[in-house]
């Protein structure tokens, strides 16, 4: 079973030891002459490595957000394309993280990719893509999922999910000999990086740690951290 055992009854308040979980990361070394000068295309080299080595959702990534009153919020969404112009993930316009994005633009991507010791740590701002854009990608999505942007108010309050499985079906009847339109609350964001840090697990906990910062001239300095 891993790490997860039953608690045992003679420590019924006790849990699990969390702090005996730990591994020695021996990831590859990582210098910075191997490093690209353009972080977009170092993160490529990477995401390819991550397709080949981790097992499900090597896209997979942790969105940080934070709200009108400054209170920080955090979800896993996935990245669907990325460029030299940033990171672009799709969402509701009406969502939880959409009205954060839209009070401040600050966010943060997280990339964990625990097989290959590696994570990739991106700060910018979040904009709206074009419609035209999205309306690109929605129509490579499967049929359901087409029809579940649809379906969902996401992050608002339901009181069942039958309600969503209704809806759903009537959306099916509704388009059955039709393309599902793209919803016009429903779209892709881009995150235009001003910072990446490609972060590499190491023995002893001595990481390497890379981080790029964008120039007024659109360069990137990159400079090491310690771990």
């Amino acid at each position: 079973m891993g790490y997860i055992r039953r608690m045992s009854d003679d420590h019924p308040h006790h849990g699990m030891n969390v702090e005996a979980l730990r591994r020695s990361a021996t990831g590859f070394a990582l210098d910075r002459e191997e490093l690209d000068d353009d972080p977009i295309v170092q993160f490529e080299d990477w995401f390819r490595y991550a397709c080949e080595t981790v097992p499900m959702d090597p896209n997979a990534v942790i969105l940080s957000t934070v709200d009108a009153k400054s209170r920080p919020s955090s979800r896993t969404v996935l990245l669907k394309s990325f460029d030299e112009n940033g990171f672009v993930f799709y969402t509701n316009y009406e969502s939880r993280k959409a009205a954060d994005i839209e009070a401040n633009p600050n966010v943060s991507m997280l990339f964990f990719w625990s097989q290959a010791a590696r994570q990739v740590k991106i700060r910018g701002k979040a904009e709206r893509i074009p419609a035209t854009e999205s309306l690109k990608y929605f129509l490579t999505r499967p049929r359901g999922s087409q029809l579940g942007a649809w379906v969902s108010n996401q992050s608002s309050i339901i009181s069942s999910r039958s309600l969503l499985e209704n809806e759903f079906q009537k959306l099916r009847k509704k388009f059955r000999d039709k393309e599902v339109p793209l919803p016009s609350f429903w779209g892709g964001y881009r995150v235009v990086p001003d910072q990446v840090e490609f972060w590499q697990g190491r023995t002893n906990r001595l990481h390497d740690r890379f981080e790029y910062t964008k120039q007024d001239d659109g360069g990137w300095t990159i400079e090491r951290l310690a771990p």
